[in-house]
């Protein structure tokens, strides 16, 4: 809760603390985007997605965070600190009450739903204050196996109802046939085949149509089956509820799939953290870790939480969040990730983020919101079907009205007006795109590649140029020590020592690259006085009594310092091969004595995969790899020499990179620009998709780029390209295998008269196929 809610509200700051938990704890569940409860109204409201949760898993959620939030409350009264104490004995039976009832939700009369929003009122009144609160005592929870009160949830419900469908219908028709039922009992058992077949499809028609204005493709199924029972043929009619009963049940299951695919991934952190408390450790719920606490992980543990190693050494097995196959070494000051697993070291944690804002957290939140983020072709096919099934509902009337004014008989034409809803309903239709694209989210997300949505998914498939950012892409954005080029009587060891002397009181990247080497090897430092770093050029310093320059040539230039001509062909030699090379010159006090001890190399090292990506990328058939850099173009073209890229740009602005990219699509199409998401944030907002790198490290790559690779390396880039090319393709074989399907069916039913039955078998057959052809994509790997 904002410091501003706090402060803007009629009740105490310690009693909205204590009401927040329930808050903070339904909106740790994947797929509740808000929460709000009001304690003194007894009124709880939540937004949830309904492509995510069905309203009785929000019920069930609900539940659950009642449950929590009351051992929190009791957790808190346990501590005995001041302002906790009293804010619970002033609340503490009303909220016992409340969560009590939030645990038993079958209990409570007064739960309203709409599309995405659930409206909870409990009986406790609102009206008042201390004495309202403790006069109302809650009916316990109906005792179940565990202490939890079942639901008995939609999916079950469905299967319970196809059965009893199917059950219904054949008693009816066999019976009717061996004269074996009455009339009446014929038709009671038909009627309890309609109603059990027809629920779910009549309530999510009706809902839709009245919340939403839209005409579900529900309603023409049911319209058809009660069609065919007014014209005599109940049989028919419940054989096509049944079926269409049969065909949502397997699409609930199979997307079921691929949704569960997502959740687990909040399965992988621990529900509970051994958090060290001054000399003892005590076991808590990670919802209430709070930042600095220190938790220790065992061998084999999964992390409980974001934090920073301060003890112990061990490595992590990081494939949940970035994909890595191969474990990574961790020791003090490395940061580890929430439902990742320790190897086999004891490692003491400082956590760094609370449980709501791990990044695992973010990654289901990400992947969540992806779901609402159509493809192009999915928000086009959700338009396609409001206007088809009010031409479908049209056309059925017209099938109807025009031949009996022609003089063509009742029955015969209704059938056939009923059998057209059923096989002109674009259900394979409508289904094929979201069951593939969020199958293909799931992958990626399971990878450790984050799409923000089918649009943009829909765009990688798309690509025909890669631009990449050189430091800390193609390279490893860490200089190291490349070269040591001693000139004269010095020796290799006496030019590293002293130019890292002198180094040592520098901030530069390119210093601590010369520092570390030095110390790697074990020379000592000496101190440096009278240090000077100047822009553009070098440093200066004085070392063991000598002033001593490190720089570039301009700086011996500028101070009329000739270079020898060997020396400078060396200098030359190794800036073409794409380092950034500087000469160590000293003098001695007079100012005559001294010169030239040689030449230090440091370079921005290659990614060893870099220049395998650049040919993968190129074997999938990328038109076009270029390079985007600021620096020289000496550096630009060796870097590009190395990873094979087809151009380089260097030298460059933020804003040129937007020119260069605007430049590049104009000539050959649709555009990536990949980077690490901290800088270049113009150029990957300008690029058609843009592809941040090493996500698990950085919130700024969460939050900017549309595609996130979360391992900090190049290897999920051509499986990106590829599973989105793969979700294309199985979009669009989904959609040419409905449409042909219902060509043929209407085709057939005009033309040969297909029987309802069939029609249904047809329709509903169709459906399930393309939705288990969309889960397919769930086991895509790389040929």
């Amino acid at each position: 809760m904002t410091q501003n809610a706090l402060q803007s509200s009629p009740l105490p700051a310690e009693e909205l603390r204590c009401t927040a938990v329930l808050q903070d704890a339904l909106t740790g569940y994947a797929g509740v985007r808000s929460a709000e409860f009001d304690l003194h109204k007894g009124r709880l409201v939540l937004e949830y997605d309904p492509r995510i949760l069905r309203p009785e898993h929000a019920l069930q959620l609900t539940r659950q965070a009642g449950r929590t939030a009351w051992e929190r409350v009791q957790h808190c009264q346990e501590q005995s600190e001041e302002a906790c104490a009293a804010c619970t004995r002033r609340m503490g039976q009303g909220l016992n009450t409340h969560f009590q009832q939030l645990a038993a939700l079958e209990e409570i009369p007064r739960a309203r739903f709409e599309r995405g929003r659930m409206e909870i009122q409990l009986p406790l009144a609102a009206a008042g204050g201390e004495a309202a609160l403790t006069q109302y005592e809650a009916a316990p929870a109906a005792p179940s196996e565990g202490g939890k009160a079942p639901v008995l949830g939609r999916e079950r419900l469905e299967i319970l109802f196809t059965i009893l469908t199917a059950l219904a219908a054949l008693l009816a028709f066999f019976g009717e046939r061996a004269a074996l039922l009455p009339p009446l009992g014929s038709t009671l058992l038909y009627g309890l085949a309609f109603a059990a077949g027809g629920y779910y499809g009549l309530r999510d028609g009706l809902e839709e149509l009245f919340s939403e204005r839209r005409l579900n493709v529900d309603l023409l199924m049911i319209l058809a089956a009660l069609g065919a029972a007014l014209i005599g043929q109940p049989a028919e009619g419940a054989t096509l509820l049944f079926l269409f009963s049969l065909s949502n049940t397997l699409q609930s299951y199979a997307l079921d799939r691929s949704r569960k695919a997502i959740e687990k991934l909040l399965d992988l952190r621990p529900p509970t953290a051994t958090v060290r408390r001054g000399s003892r450790m005590t076991t808590l719920p990670v919802e209430d870790l709070v930042l600095g606490d220190v938790v220790l992980v065992r061998p084999g543990e999964r992390f409980p939480i974001d934090g920073e190693i301060i003890e112990g050494a061990s490595t992590a097995d990081q494939a949940s969040i970035t994909g890595e196959s191969i474990p990574v070494p961790k020791q003090p000051g490395d940061t580890v990730f929430a439902g990742t697993v320790n190897g086999n070291g004891a490692l003491e944690v400082r956590v760094t983020r609370l449980a709501n804002d791990t990044t695992l957290a973010k990654i289901v939140h990400l992947v969540e919101e992806a779901q609402d983020n159509k493809a192009n072709t999915q928000t086009r096919l959700d338009a396609f079907e409001q206007v088809y099934a009010v031409l479908v509902l049209g056309a059925a009337a017209l099938l109807t009205l025009i031949p009996l004014v022609l003089g063509q008989p009742f029955q015969p034409t209704f059938y056939r007006a009923m059998t057209w809803l059923v096989v002109a309903s674009p259900c394979a239709l409508v289904i094929s795109t979201p069951a593939s694209i969020l199958s293909a989210i799931a992958n990626g997300a399971r990878r450790g590649i984050l799409f923000k949505g089918g649009i943009h998914m829909e765009r990688t498939a798309e690509l025909k140029v890669i631009a990449f950012d050189k430091t800390g892409t193609l390279t490893e954005g860490k200089p190291v020590l490349t070269d040591l080029h001693p000139w004269g009587e010095a020796s290799p060891e006496d030019l590293l020592r002293l130019a890292a002397s002198a180094e040592a009181r520098s901030e530069h990247p390119l210093a601590a690259a010369i520092v570390q080497a030095a110390e790697e090897r074990g020379l000592p430092l000496a101190p440096a006085s009278e240090f000077q770093a100047l822009t553009g050029q070098g440093i200066e310093a004085i070392v063991e009594g000598a002033h001593l320059w490190l720089g570039n040539e301009r700086m011996y230039r500028e101070r009329r310092i000739r270079l020898p001509e060997e020396l400078r062909a060396r200098l030359r030699a190794l800036e073409n091969e794409g380092k950034t090379a500087m000469i160590v010159y000293t003098q001695d006090e007079t100012g005559r004595g001294g010169g030239f001890l040689g030449i230090i190399a440091v370079a921005d090292t290659l990614r060893p995969d870099a220049a395998d990506i650049v040919a993968a990328l190129k074997r999938l058939g990328i038109q076009k790899t270029v390079m985007l850099t600021g620096d020289n173009a000496r550096v630009a073209a060796a870097i590009a020499k190395q990873t094979g890229v087809d151009e380089f740009h260097a030298e460059l602005l933020p804003e040129d990179k937007v020119r260069v990219l605007q430049d590049l699509r104009r000539k050959y199409g649709p555009i990536a620009m990949i980077g690490d998401g901290v800088n270049d944030a113009p150029a990957l907002a300008t690029a058609d998709v843009g592809i941040a790198m090493g996500g698990a490290g950085t919130d700024v790559a969460l939050e900017t780029a549309d595609v996130v690779l979360m391992a900090d390396d190049l290897t999920n880039l051509p499986y990106a390209i590829g599973l989105a090319r793969r979700a294309r393709q199985v979009v669009w074989q989904n959609l040419a295998f409905s449409l042909a399907v219902i060509v043929l069916l209407v085709a057939t039913t005009f033309g040969a008269g297909l029987p309802l039955p069939l029609g249904v078998v047809g329709h509903e057959g169709s459906t399930v196929i393309v939705v288990l052809n969309g889960l397919r994509l769930l086991r895509y790997m790389p040929s």
